[in-house]
């Protein structure tokens, strides 16, 4: 197995090294885990793998515009701030 030596601030190795107990881990398996996250995340996003795909992507972006109207941002204003409203704890 691997050794990395990692430079991280006082206060980060704290809070991660905190969390790790709280999950029942050690800091270097809980590293390894959001390590191991972050790389599943990535690899199931969509990577473009070329120009032409970036290109092609855009190409299909400008084809799609226009074709429904964007709402009227005051009234997404509104909806958001009733939203909020709704949510905020009854007294």
């Amino acid at each position: 197995m691997a050794r990395i030596h990692l430079v991280i601030p006082d206060d980060d190795r704290e809070r991660y090294a905190d969390q790790a107990r709280r999950e029942g881990l050690t800091l270097s398996a809980w590293l390894r885990l959001a390590a191991e996250s972050r790389c599943e995340l990535w690899s199931a996003s969509d990577v473009f793998k070329s120009r032409e795909e970036v290109e092609d992507f855009f190409r299909k972006c400008d084809a799609l515009s226009g074709l429904v109207p964007e709402p009227d941002w005051e009234l997404q204003k509104a909806a958001m701030s009733d939203d909020l409203i709704e949510r905020l704890p009854k007294t």
